[in-house]
């Protein structure tokens, strides 16, 4: 049986989170290669792009030239795909625009102002696969926040080349420029610039265990989306609804990596032998069957329990990137569900429709981080700064409650920087 079943104590005991404390050898290596970055600029990322990609590359930067040749070859009806996919996606991700706000007393206003960032960079995974949804999922809400530069990095093929289709949904969305690079030396280039990439302000996007190591390490001169780990599916069903359906979407992540967790919670031992079959039958004819029955087997489960009360408390304690409900009467149980990256409700709306066309965001927190995280959004592309204007008269009238504060806490020079305005000035009503 690809699928334990198992109780949720049992699971969490046989199954503990992935750390990337767990991969020293592997930061030993990020650690190197952004040191090289650092130091030698685009000579580091040339050798590292032989090295890894076996790519030899003249220039990094992808030119107008090629993005054009390959808007041209894309398939008519894909490209027609990816223009939807960006269409839903801006309409989605411009609900999260924030805007400007102020108030204001006798003398003072305060108010917030949301200001885009000027460079962002964003990784995308390659080779010799396209991921045009990850382009458009990074790209797309940045353009929308307002940011000026939007600079992608992808690992090329080993012709030199970058796929099409990535190229394509690049141009779609709108991004400044795509380069050549990928792995921890992208992060590196985009953390601290180098001749031909521009350094930015933020990393964004998904990749392999060594892009996460490099942007925990670039963490602060930048910032980064997340340190996002294995993708994860949790379903939660009940005896009546399709198990083919349920197989297939255990499967849509479990596809993705060995580690990758696909679990299914149900009260139905019915449902879950049904389940059991299915996947069987479907990992048959399944291209990425190794893959994907290593997940279920490593990491995978069908958690038996009770009843939906306790579907809930397990649901919120794993926090998963991607939480279907297969319910009669899915939308009830929304308000009981408080830690999910993407919640798809009922049995028509597979997890598929998140990661390529609805417009929600498919760049989820994982490994429980949804507990206080949130999917990449407009919201990560700005910043806040928070404005304060007193008059001389506003300032005088709080002025000893402020001292007071600031005495208390041993800070006696605050005190003194509105106490010395009190006394040194009349009252006027002006500023």
């Amino acid at each position: 049986m690809p699928l334990p079943v198992c109780s949720f104590e049992k699971y969490k005991k046989d199954h503990p989170l992935v750390s990337l404390h767990d991969y020293p050898r592997e930061r030993k290596q990020v650690l190197k290669i952004i040191a090289d970055v650092r130091k030698d600029g685009d000579a580091a990322l040339i050798k590292y792009t032989k090295e890894y990609d076996r790519a030899e590359l003249s220039q990094l930067q992808v030119s107008a030239e090629e993005t054009a040749e390959a808007v041209k070859s894309v398939d008519p009806v894909l490209l027609e795909a990816v223009r939807g996919a960006k269409e839903n996606i801006e309409r989605f991700h411009r609900h999260q625009v924030e805007t400007n706000w102020w108030e204001s007393g006798p003398g003072w206003l305060a108010g917030q102002r949301s200001l885009p960032l000027q460079k962002v960079g964003a990784y995308i995974p390659g080779g010799t696969a396209a991921y045009p949804s990850s382009v458009l999922m990074t790209v797309i809400p940045a353009i929308i926040a307002g940011v000026e530069e939007v600079y992608l990095c992808t690992p090329p093929d080993s012709d030199g080349t970058v796929n099409p289709l990535t190229l394509a949904a690049a141009y779609e969305a709108g991004a400044t420029a795509v380069y050549k690079v990928g792995g921890a030396q992208a992060v590196a280039a985009m953390a601290y610039g180098t001749e031909t990439i521009p350094g930015v302000q933020k990393i964004v996007g998904p990749g392999n265990i060594y892009v996460t190591l490099a942007k925990k390490e670039v963490f602060g001169p930048v910032g980064i989306d997340m340190l996002a780990g294995p993708s994860e599916i949790v379903i939660v069903a009940e005896e009546g609804v399709q198990p083919a359906f349920i197989a297939a979407d255990l499967l849509s992540q479990a596809e993705h990596d060995p580690l990758s967790r696909a679990i299914l919670i149900t009260p139905s031992e019915a449902l879950s032998h049904l389940v059991v079959e299915h996947l069987e039958e479907q990992l048959e004819t399944l291209p990425r069957k190794n893959i994907a029955l290593q997940a279920l087997e490593k990491q995978g489960a069908i958690i038996m329990v009770s009843d939906l009360n306790e579907a809930w408390l397990i649901v919120n304690e794993l926090a998963p990137e991607h939480l279907e409900l297969h319910l009669e009467d899915a939308w009830r149980y929304l308000d009981s569900i408080k830690n999910a990256g993407a919640v798809f409700v009922g049995s028509f709306t597979p997890e598929s429709v998140g990661d390529y066309w609805a417009g929600s965001n498919h760049v989820l927190p994982t490994g429980t981080a949804a507990r206080y995280a949130s999917p990449l959004g407009v919201s990560d592309f700005l910043k806040r700064s928070h404005v304060l204007s007193y008059s001389s008269v506003a300032l005088q009238q709080s002025a000893p409650q402020i001292a007071a504060l600031a005495r208390v806490e041993g800070l006696e020079a605050h005190a003194r920087a509105v106490l010395l305005r009190r006394q040194n000035n009349e009252p006027t009503g002006k500023n």
